[in-house]
């Protein structure tokens, strides 16, 4: 049994209340039990104040709409949401929800299950059904619910499901963007997210709610690819989970826990960082389409699709409702996610130069080390001409980097050896931006070991102001 059943079950004895939704179903799915909801037939407000008061959480409302509360653990282990019965009764309630697996309930303080639809009977088959004609029409977004909980249960939806899909993916046009992205969010942070947006092609649903995406199918690519950007971008996005799921097999084990605590952060609009690269491998060539070409020779090109995709990723999510920082992180993904592979060329001896790492951690900042996995992602997705000796080449100089993008980011911001008063004073010229790139200068001359005192940083900046330094 789980704390928060538990809990509910103490605070709430004798209350007219049945378990409903994934509690029930993840129960005989023999998935774990964190967050319970529960069918609520009276007073939802005194019954969430009375569940309150005896766990000692919070309590407050959630949805004015469906007249939901919750109620919180102290340590914010759990949470439960009580909301107003629907209907007449808990099989009218039932006949309101999505799927079958989904429309079964039981009584709090134990019992039999209620379960109209046959319900137990889906999950055990792991078959994924609508629970009426009604249901889709009722709420087009669980069109993309449908999509999101097939992977995420590993469950199959049946024919008379996926038709009805097909019939209401178009009406998805008419729902919010936070609604639509909530749902995307959480089929892309399963394991099973390219399974989850084939499964959106196939309803139709693709076209409708990421269009861009769409239009990626059948643009063909060079040689050095063995997909067109579509079926290529799947396979980055495979690369990125996998990668995600054990970074250490691919950048060295010395790496592996650093590289999953970082991947594992919070970012921005409830998803992790890892979740965060999924949307980055989703979208970093987003732009492929729209600037593609095909030279004399016969060569296609896509030229400055990083900078373009960069602004149509923040398009794309500006659509969907998130935040600034999505955005813009999404964006920097796309943005940079060819750098570390011009870097190949530019190695001495198989060994990148301080002052190109340098660069290159400050050009792709604040993304830095996101932008590194995205990199290595696409180039294990890029499997046409000479891909073995490319890959080889480019996972070489990604396992070189990795331990100064690391050391990078852990260390904190040094103190500056001149700071740009005392260097405008001493080449007596106004402050304001032409000292930009003389600081800029110094701090890179700096972490390659050029200069070290403020003395050799101030002797480094006349040099340049007087042209006489490259």
């Amino acid at each position: 049994m789980s704390e928060a059943l538990e809990a509910a079950r103490a605070g709430l004895r004798g209350e007219p209340v049945w378990v409903v939704g994934g509690a029930v179903r993840d129960r005989l799915l023999h998935r774990s039990i964190v967050d319970l909801d529960l069918a609520v037939d009276g007073d939802v407000r005194a019954a969430a104040r009375h569940l309150a008061l005896h766990v000692g959480g919070p309590a407050f409302p959630v949805s004015d709409v469906f007249d939901t509360w919750r109620v919180i653990a102290p340590d914010r282990s759990w949470h439960v949401d009580l909301t107003k019965l629907r209907g007449g009764g808990i099989e009218e309630d039932l006949a309101l929800r999505d799927f079958t697996v989904n429309a079964i309930a039981e009584p709090l303080a134990g019992g039999p299950l209620v379960d109209p639809y046959d319900g137990a009977a889906d999950v055990a088959a792991r078959r994924l059904r609508v629970v009426g004609d009604a249901a889709l029409a009722d709420d087009p977004l669980r069109v993309l619910r449908l999509a999101r909980q097939a992977v995420q249960l590993d469950l199959r939806p049946d024919a008379q499901t996926l038709q009805a899909a097909r019939r209401h993916a178009p009406e998805l046009a008419g729902i919010a963007g936070e609604r639509v992205f909530a749902e995307l969010r959480a089929l892309l942070a399963t394991d099973a997210a390219v399974a989850g947006m084939d499964l959106l092609a196939e309803i139709g649903a693709e076209p409708v709610v990421l269009p861009e995406f769409a239009a990626l199918r059948g643009v063909e690519q060079s040689r050095f690819h063995h997909k067109d950007v579509h079926g290529h971008t799947l396979e980055v996005l495979q690369a990125t989970i996998d990668l995600e799921r054990d970074p250490g097999a691919v950048l060295g084990e010395e790496h592996g826990p650093a590289l999953r605590a970082f991947l594992e952060e919070p970012l921005a609009d409830e998803i992790t960082r890892g979740t965060a690269l999924r949307f980055g491998a989703l979208l970093h060539d987003i732009a492929k389409p729209v600037v593609a070409d095909r030279l004399d020779d016969g060569r296609i090109t896509f030229f400055d699709h990083d900078r373009r995709g960069a602004a149509m990723s923040r398009e794309i999510l500006t659509r969907l409702r998130t935040s600034e920082r999505l955005r813009a992180h999404v964006a920097a993904l796309a943005l940079h996610h060819l750098r570390l592979g011009f870097l190949v060329h530019e190695r001495v001896d198989g060994v990148l130069p301080p002052r190109a790492v340098y660069r290159y951690l400050v050009g792709c900042a604040p993304v830095e080390l996101d932008v590194t996995l995205l990199s290595v992602a696409d180039r294990l997705a890029t499997r046409g001409d000479h891909a073995e000796a490319s890959i080889a080449k480019h996972l070489d100089l990604a396992r070189q980097l990795i331990g100064d993008v690391l050391a990078w980011r852990a260390a904190d911001a040094p103190v500056p050896l001149v700071r740009g008063d005392v260097l405008a004073a001493a080449l007596d010229i106004a402050p304001g931006p032409a000292l930009g790139p003389l600081l800029a200068a110094i701090a890179e001359a700096r972490y390659v070991g050029d200069v070290t005192t403020p003395d050799e940083a101030l002797a480094l900046a006349r040099r340049l102001h007087a042209g006489d330094d490259a």
